[in-house]
């Protein structure tokens, strides 16, 4: 073994083309798509007890999803050729038909329906504000000052018809994800139909895992009481979201070892011996079995309010971890071994890079940020919560 590679591989096979910041950039999106469907579940689907997460979801949506391209385009490395897309439209190319579904979902579903929702909320602050917050709040307005009973009906009937569009874009804005690598035949770790399917209900899982941590980690720090019951809901759906895509992806294993073609021998050696820890270790252990036997553990076992919220939000948290991880073995474990199946190779993160590790926890932060910002500028804390002594 040679600089990281063993056995026989061609020279474009050595390095690989897409590091840490593709890993990154279907991690991020399936955060939008996840969250997006927590807050459909209140508006269109009317599950009340998920209500106190509603604008927070839509918010976290919003703050991911204004992030999400930032990894392609770092990895671009020409950044400004990615506005060609939209110069010369390439209806062939599901990355370039990303372009518009991007475009679309930001600024006619989640936009418009933020905007909706709030816009009795930005009135008041535009006529109750004073100084750079006022013209900022009355900018937001975009000229509408009507806040009767008769207008906010009309928002509110608008609003359902843009999440209920909102539903399918937002599965297709990470389905697509799937898609791209489940359509390269060349590559037998992605090659399956089921790609897409994984992608998306894996996204869904992280989306509501991450606003339950959001949500749990605001009000502590706001003081406010967290509702138990809003906090049951979401770790139900989370919990009945996450069977599902373990369900598809032990489908996927099962197909794979029953079909057991000329790769499937090569794949075999690389989850036991390059992928062990990311795989077995980290994303189906303590990503999967672990917090899914804890979510269990609270539909079969009554606890208190405090104990419920620490299994909530621990099992939420490796979930996060364990849907990294398999954002992580498909993009990199894709690349790691030989079209001949006779070679693999390493990958070593470096830190400071363009595509490293520090632009990496940068870009994983900036959501954060921006989420902070949002969140003051449209607060969606609910009127009811009661502080804490």
């Amino acid at each position: 073994m040679i600089n990281g590679v063993a056995g026989y591989m061609y020279p474009n096979e050595v390095e690989l083309q897409w590091s840490l910041l593709i890993v990154l950039y279907p991690y991020i999106t399936g955060l939008v798509a996840g969250a997006f469907i927590l807050a459909s579940l209140e508006r269109v689907f009317k599950v009340e007890e998920v209500r106190p997460t509603y604008r927070l979801a839509l918010l976290t949506a919003l703050a991911f999803l204004l992030v999400a391209p930032l990894p392609l385009q770092l990895h671009l490395g020409h950044p400004e050729r990615s506005f060609e897309m939209y110069l010369t439209p390439h209806r062939t190319s599901a990355m370039a038909m990303f372009g518009f579904v991007y475009l679309w979902y930001l600024m006619v579903v989640l936009l418009v329906e933020i905007w909706l929702d709030y816009r009795a909320d930005i009135v008041h602050q535009a006529q109750t504000r004073t100084g750079v917050m006022r013209w900022i709040y009355r900018a937001l307005t975009l000229g509408s000052q009507n806040v009767s009973p008769a207008s906010r009906r009309i928002d509110d009937k608008v609003g359902y018809v843009v999440t209920v569009i909102g539903i399918p874009s937002a599965f297709l804005l990470h389905g697509y994800v799937g898609f791209i690598f489940g359509s390269v035949k060349a590559n037998p770790w992605w090659s399956t139909p089921l790609m897409p399917v994984v992608f998306l209900f894996s996204a869904m899982t992280s989306g509501i895992a991450a606003v339950l941590v959001i949500y749990v980690g605001s009000s502590l720090l706001r003081r406010t009481r967290i509702d138990m019951r809003c906090l049951d809901a979401v770790g139900k759906y989370l919990f009945y979201t996450f069977v599902i895509d373990f369900s598809l992806e032990m489908l996927d294993l099962v197909h794979r070892t029953y079909e057991a073609d000329e790769s499937f021998r090569s794949l075999d050696f690389m989850v036991h011996t390059r992928l062990f820890i990311s795989q077995i270790v980290v994303q189906i252990f303590l990503g999967t079995l672990l917090p899914l036997g804890l979510l269990a553990a609270t539909q079969l076992v009554r606890f208190s309010d405090a104990i419920r919220r620490r299994i909530y939000v621990g099992a939420s948290l490796l979930t996060l971890v364990g849907i990294f991880a398999m954002r992580w073995n498909v993009v990199i474990g894709g690349q790691l071994f030989s079209k001949s199946f006779l070679g693999y190779t390493t990958y070593k993160v470096e830190f400071a890079a363009r595509e490293g590790l520090l632009p990496a926890l940068a870009l994983m932060i900036l959501p954060f940020v921006l989420l902070l910002v949002l969140v003051k500028l449209l607060p969606p804390w609910q009127e009811q919560e009661v502080t804490e002594g």
